[in-house]
């Protein structure tokens, strides 16, 4: 799970385009909260590596995945990703939150 979380982290700033393309347009300073995302899944990847700071890192997890949820459900009423999406994908990736979510509950 940590390697996941810390190859997620590098992609915000490897193609922080395409984060930002479905970054809903009323949060503020997009393309930083790209990158702030981005530095908080490979700083919880990491903190997933040890022991100490396991459980911190597990909720922190499950805390982003619960605001990310804003994004899934961006795609899912917008139409300009039926385009690109089918809608079942979109939903399937907005329930598989739930699902990341208590995987990491899991580890708790």
């Amino acid at each position: 799970m940590a390697i996941m979380y810390i190859c997620i982290g590098c992609m915000h700033f490897i193609k922080p385009k395409a984060f930002l393309s479905v970054m809903p347009r009323y949060i503020p300073a997009g393309l930083k909260m790209v990158y702030l995302s981005g530095f908080a899944e490979i700083g919880l990847g990491i903190m997933l590596c040890f022991e100490a700071t396991r459980t911190y890192a597990i909720w922190g997890i499950i805390t982003m995945l619960i605001v990310f949820l804003v994004v899934h459900w961006y795609m899912i009423v917008d139409e300009k990703f039926h385009k690109k999406f089918p809608k079942p994908v979109l939903w399937f990736r907005f329930l598989l939150q739930f699902g990341l979510m208590y995987w990491a509950y899991f580890y708790l």
